[in-house]
């Protein structure tokens, strides 16, 4: 089986790729839903072409992304496959279901968005790449923040001397989920779900990009890909979940400085998600979800426009491989998933409570605060340091583990 690339060819017996991709999308529903939002402008302008969705659920509508007339709805992911024959699939599951539903559609001779956690260990990263390998189709993983202009701009920065030597990188964000985001499916807050490691809490999932972000600003300051080399974790939480709704981790790469990384979703108020960058002749702040950008000379964050769209760019790849090379091809990820499967192999976070916690909102959907927490991560993230090592009252004895010699390569 051919893929672009190779000789030029699409899906098989079509003699190249379409003019117009074919797209389908499993796990229409919940995340789904963003990714619908994506492909609805680019199908009504006749860049792609939405052809099947699948949910093991009831498709929900979305004013924002009305389901067209023509769109086939599915339940069964190999029905789809068979019947729709789509060119790109995106897949918005649970991460637990990422390596079987992907390998599905590699097999089927399409070209993959995958959301991100993109797979739960580097056992399924290597199964995932030689399946890649062998069918020379593309695989592009959700983590869209790396599609930033601003990201780029930052790197451009650091490159030219302008922060001089750089010593160190952070990471922040606090956000606030209430009880019904841990409802909202069995896997959420859970550890194990029938015997799978499920890549939940808040560094595997929803503040992932931080640990991405941190990881992509190491490889440009380094010059060579991340390879993480040491893990140093504490895990908390707030609620009887099983997974960590706050943390501090610092990874060490192989080269270039050691990020840090400090995220809670028991957040006080609110950090959207920030990358510090010290250098010696001036610090970077990078807004990673607003693509807001501050470097040494300047008086605040600034927005820097130019986000290329992760599906948009698969598209172009698809067009023209050799001149479009993808944003967050699965390669970029192995040092992301070198830390997530240190993570999920970590002790079971912290259990917080007393007058620490403070309580707000609905009984259905209260949220959860530790005093401070914010303040505190924000030091974390510019000293580097861990909240054990800021001397916190109730932070715990980081968990170590090293990584070195593993491998890492996608």
């Amino acid at each position: 089986m051919s893929g672009p690339g190779k000789d030029g060819a699409g899906r098989p017996g079509q003699g190249g790729i379409a003019a117009v991709p074919r797209v389908a999308v499993i796990g229409a529903n919940g995340h789904g839903r963003w990714h619908r939002r994506a492909i609805a402008p680019m199908h009504a302008a006749g860049q792609a072409r939405l052809v099947a969705l699948v949910d093991i659920q009831p498709v929900e509508p979305d004013p924002a992304a009305a389901v067209p007339d023509e769109v086939s709805i599915f339940t069964d992911h190999r029905e789809m496959l068979r019947s729709a024959r789509p060119d790109v699939v995106v897949v918005c599951t649970p991460p637990h279901t990422h390596l079987p539903l992907a390998l599905d559609v590699l097999a089927a001779g399409a070209d993959l968005l995958l959301e991100k956690p993109p797979v739960v260990s580097m056992m399924e990263h290597r199964e995932l790449a030689a399946m890649l390998d062998a069918t020379g189709r593309a695989c592009q993983v959700g983590f869209q923040a790396l599609g930033s202009a601003a990201l780029v701009e930052l790197l451009t920065a650091v490159a030219a001397g302008r922060l001089g030597t750089v010593t160190g990188i952070g990471a922040v964000a606090a956000w606030q989920r209430g009880d019904a985001y841990y409802s909202r499916a069995p896997w959420a807050g859970r550890r194990l779900l029938n015997g799978r490691p499920v890549a939940d809490g808040a560094l595997a999932n929803p503040l992932a990009h931080a640990v991405m972000q941190g990881l992509a600003v190491a490889a440009g300051v380094a010059g060579e890909p991340a390879v993480p080399v040491r893990v140093e974790l504490e895990r908390y939480r707030v609620r009887p979940i099983e997974v960590d709704d706050t943390a501090t981790i610092r990874v060490t790469n192989r080269s270039g400085p050691p990020v840090l990384v400090a995220v809670t979703l028991a957040a006080e108020g609110f950090i959207a998600g920030e990358i510090v960058v010290r250098g010696t002749a001036g610090d970077a702040v990078l807004e990673y979800p607003t693509d807001r950008l501050w470097l040494p000379g300047e008086d605040a964050l600034r927005p820097v426009p130019g986000r290329v769209g992760l599906l948009a760019n698969l598209l172009a790849h698809r067009a023209d491989p050799e001149r479009v090379p993808l944003i967050a091809p699965l390669a970029r990820t192995a040092g992301f998933t070198r830390v997530l499967e240190a993570v999920l192999g970590a002790p079971e976070p912290v259990l917080l409570g007393g007058d620490l916690v403070r309580h707000a909102g609905p009984r259905v959907d209260r949220v959860h605060m530790i005093s401070g927490i914010d303040g505190l991560l924000r030091t974390a993230a510019d000293r580097g340091r861990l909240l054990s090592e800021l001397a916190v009252p109730w932070a715990v004895r980081p968990y170590r583990v090293s990584l070195a010699g593993r491998e890492t390569a996608g």
